[in-house]
């Protein structure tokens, strides 16, 4: 469903939200310092930026460069990190979710908070991908500024309800998150593949998930810090089917995520594509599907490949 352009309810005088900014990293100091230092480029500033990491070397220089950050320990992995972020942002209205490695257009927050004045009925926005690395080779910090630089076309529809956001860029009320106590599924280990969904779905029962067509940003997609290729590949299969048997992924979207992710990898593999570790996601695809049929399939066994 689409709204039209203009359509809800308006800002009430005097309804700002705090709003802050939480990004997990790991073994990606320079990315995070740079993806930090244009978040200040923002119109509408961030109330606080929450960075949490493994440990103390992951944020190496941030604290010369960014003096407004809020620095966490917590245990490595994307659940358990951005629980801690939860915790830790306090009397927050929004929370905004960011890969270390997402850039958002300056008006991103302005929007998002505009957003969430307009309609309260919304539990969680996600922006509007010009451009995602994750896909390919990746983009750099320049490409991505300059895909943002470009003029973009007046957008029919403000917002669009979405199944979930995508866990790169989303935001969501806290007043909502908290009142249900909700959190990131900690047995999803590592970069935690469809946390996004899972929480997503959790929420959804409690009010609208939308896409904000006028919050936009660039997904660099990274390849440095991530995990291996056949800790992925087992994950493509195993956290789907975890998240169906859970009730938070129906059938058909589970089943979509597992063809189109091993489609990918055997394709890639076979055209030796040199940018993903195809090989190494495609032999992870098979050890997962070997431990469907012995019935031994969990989130947790990629830890051990």
């Amino acid at each position: 469903m689409a709204l039209a352009r203009g359509s809800g309810r308006r800002r009430p005088e005097g309804g700002n939200l705090r709003i802050g900014v939480a990004i997990a990293t790991a073994d990606r100091p320079e990315v995070v310092r740079e993806t930090i230092g244009l978040i200040a480029r923002q119109h509408r500033k961030a109330d606080s930026v929450l960075v949490c990491s493994p440990k103390a070397e992951d944020v190496a220089g941030l604290k010369q460069t960014c003096t407004d950050v809020t620095h966490i320990i917590g245990p490595r992995g994307l659940p358990h990190q951005r629980n801690r972020l939860i915790e830790a942002a306090g009397d927050f209205d929004i929370l905004l979710f960011l890969d270390d490695d997402f850039i958002i257009a300056d008006d991103y927050l302005a929007e998002v908070e505009a957003v969430f004045c307009d309609y309260p009925d919304i539990v969680m926005t996600t922006g509007r991908v010009v451009a995602d690395g994750i896909i390919g080779p990746g983009l750099s910090f320049e490409e991505a500024l300059r895909r943002l630089s470009l003029p973009s076309l007046p957008q029919e529809v403000r917002l669009r309800d979405v199944y979930n956001g995508y866990g790169c860029n989303m935001a969501v009320r806290l007043e909502t998150v908290r009142a249900n106590a909700l959190r990131f599924d900690e047995e999803l280990p590592l970069y935690a593949w469809l946390e996004d969904v899972d929480f997503s779905r959790s929420l959804a029962p409690l009010g609208r998930i939308v896409r904000t067509e006028r919050a936009c940003g660039v997904h660099l997609g990274v390849k440095s810090g991530r995990q291996r290729g056949v800790r992925l590949g087992y994950s493509q299969i195993a956290n789907p089917c975890y998240l169906i048997a859970k009730g938070t992924c129906s059938w058909k979207k589970g089943l979509h995520h597992i063809g189109r992710n091993f489609a990918a990898n055997l394709y890639g593999t076979f055209r030796g594509e040199r940018s993903v570790d195809r090989p190494g996601r495609l032999l992870g695809n098979f050890k997962a599907i070997m431990d469907l049929f012995m019935q031994r399939l969990a989130p947790s066994r990629a830890l051990r490949l």
